[in-house]
């Protein structure tokens, strides 16, 4: 089953109108490189007005420009990544990244793996993974305009990276997923229930695998920008019963995860995932799991 009414529908009975939604471009500043004032004022120099975004640091909206802002010298030079709004928001909700060794498994094209190098200054390391090749060349020119300087990329499928040998301090899981509405005019003629079934099949596998490599006081975040609840609630509550990892409190943009589902009841501590739906952002899921053994 697919179009508008038969999502809408389903948004309506977890709790939420759908609206047209305007994406807004953002950009965030990289601080290892470049003072978040010098580069505000080296863009509205050149005509560019920025706008806070007030849920994430050094995160600006591009208000108004009448060029790219991926032209500028400022970006060339890595000042700045381009990044959606609520995408900035992942990398930032680890208690502690310097130092630390990180899986990024899902990497390319790499603004989340900038994002962590940028909060870790470059120090431990991040193994950044991405099963298409093609995609690592994206990762390696982002990489390389931002000057990373402590990220391993490897051409390798997410579901595989026990087959690294190494346990992480920190994973981040940005999976692969259906996406949505906000920021594809032609989403609802091109998605069915089919693809967010089989989207949330793959993401549980990434999962399953992240759990057995996390190291015992370790942190997973889990993010998607599907509004499905497959995809999102309904993947961790079975990760809460599977892999016996569960979702901490978080302080960022959302509301509560959903713990009654189409009439299925979830596990309570799932309301400690946030969702965001299209509005403020393109809309997103976020959640942050830690083993719940070593948690007690």
């Amino acid at each position: 089953m697919s179009g508008r009414e038969f999502f809408a529908s389903r948004y309506r009975e977890l709790g939420w109108t759908c609206e047209p939604v305007e994406p807004r471009q953002a950009i965030r500043i990289n601080t290892m490189n470049a003072e978040t004032t010098e580069v505000i004022d080296r863009l509205e120099s050149r005509g560019i007005q920025l706008e806070t975004i007030p849920f994430v640091e050094d995160g600006f909206w591009i208000s108004k420009s009448d060029f790219s802002v991926g032209a500028t010298a400022e970006y060339l030079l890595g000042f700045y990544s381009i990044q959606e709004a609520a995408a900035q928001i992942p990398a930032r909700l680890f208690a502690q990244l310097k130092h630390k060794i990180v899986l990024d498994a899902c990497a390319a094209p790499g603004g989340k793996t900038v994002e962590l190098a940028d909060l870790m200054w470059n120090t431990g390391a991040i193994i950044a993974l991405d099963i298409k090749k093609q995609r690592l060349t994206a990762l390696a020119n982002h990489l390389e305009r931002c000057r990373v300087e402590n990220v391993i990329a490897c051409n390798a499928d997410a579901r595989q990276a026990s087959h690294l040998n190494l346990k992480f301090d920190r994973i981040l899981l940005d999976v692969p997923c259906s996406g949505n509405f906000a920021v594809d005019k032609d989403w609802f003629s091109r998605r069915t229930i089919k693809d967010v079934e089989n989207n949330a099949k793959l993401q549980r596998g990434i999962l399953a695998e992240a759990a057995k490599v996390l190291k015992d006081n370790g942190e997973i975040v889990y993010s998607t920008c599907s509004l499905e609840p497959e995809e999102d609630e309904l993947n961790i509550d079975w990760a809460i019963e599977d892999l016996n990892i569960g979702p901490e409190k978080i302080n960022c943009l959302g509301e509560r995860g959903l713990t009654s589902i189409f009439g299925k009841e979830l596990d309570g501590s799932i309301e400690n995932c946030r969702r965001i739906w299209p509005g403020q952002t393109q809309g997103f899921f976020i959640c942050k799991l830690r083993n719940r053994v070593s948690a007690q």
